[in-house]
């Protein structure tokens, strides 16, 4: 078995959770998650199950869109409801330079991620040393929202949006930014992930739903790409690992690699013009 599921997340549980669910329910035993969705959030999370678990960076790098409610006026350490709140604002929000606030963000910039993040600085992850009560200094990333929206209007300090960003982006980041532009706090209070890369959430199953056969094969994800028949012999030396260079093909894109009885038997991404290495080798 080896491809990937689609599945709906729900509220309360952590990506890890979902996994050994599925592990269990499947009885499978290689199986990893693409990108980690925060417990209080819900929404698409994509499984990769047994070789498949060396393409998770196909979708970690890929773009992301969600819908959430950002409230304002108070600042939680988590940057989102679950947290504790450190400070708080009396502060009536204009409807008009939200608005303007919103689209303004609509561009690439350095974000700060929060200190309630998976992120690993000198072997911890930020989130580990946030539950001891510290707090570092984290380096800036490079981010970039391609699409930001208002689905509602203000009620009660807070409003529905719509967001479309690129990996490495953080959501609960994004809240805090966009109060900080309005002389406030900011954080979700709800989170549900649409859409990553191809696939959207209404192509997922929920949890208690799923079964083997909504797996996708490796077969139908690859369908798009560009194939590479070998003779024999040069598959057996694709099965050891070999890099593939111009003698075999001068393609400027990853490919995958099928045999002359049309099976697939690995999938290479380019590394630079005329070289090409095995990312995955069934």
């Amino acid at each position: 078995m080896n491809g990937f599921l689609l599945v709906n997340k729900p509220i309360g549980m952590t990506s890890h959770d979902v996994v050994s669910i599925i592990k269990r329910k499947l009885n499978v035993k290689k199986i990893g998650h693409t990108g980690t969705l925060d417990p209080f959030a819900s929404g698409l999370l994509i499984l990769c199950i047994g070789k498949a678990t060396k393409l998770a960076d196909l979708f970690q790098n890929q773009d992301k869109t969600y819908e959430g409610t950002i409230v304002f006026n108070k600042h939680y350490d988590t940057y989102d409801y679950t947290g504790t709140v450190i400070e708080s604002k009396e502060m009536i929000i204009d409807e008009k330079a939200l608005e303007e606030e919103v689209s303004l963000m609509i561009k690439s910039y350095n974000q700060i991620p929060p200190m309630y993040a998976a992120i690993k600085v000198n072997g911890k992850k930020l989130y580990e040393l946030a539950r001891q009560g510290i707090t570092i200094k984290r380096d800036a990333r490079a981010v970039t929202i391609y699409d930001f929206k208002k689905l509602s209007s203000l009620k009660d300090n807070a409003f529905d949006f719509f967001i479309k960003v690129s990996k490495g982006t953080y959501i609960r980041s994004v809240a805090v930014d966009l109060a900080d532009k309005l002389d406030t706090f900011g954080a979700l209070s709800r989170l549900v992930r649409t859409s990553i890369g191809q696939y959207d959430l209404k192509q997922a199953h929920d949890l208690e739903k799923v079964e083997i056969h909504d797996l996708i094969s490796l077969e139908t994800y690859f369908s798009d790409y560009p194939k590479l028949v070998l003779n024999e012999y040069l598959i057996k030396l694709v099965k050891n690992g070999i890099f593939l260079d111009e003698r075999q093909t001068t393609m400027d894109c990853d490919f995958v690699v099928y045999d002359q009885k049309n099976t697939m038997v690995a999938f290479y991404q380019r590394v630079k013009p005329n070289t090409y290495k095995p990312a995955l080798i069934l």
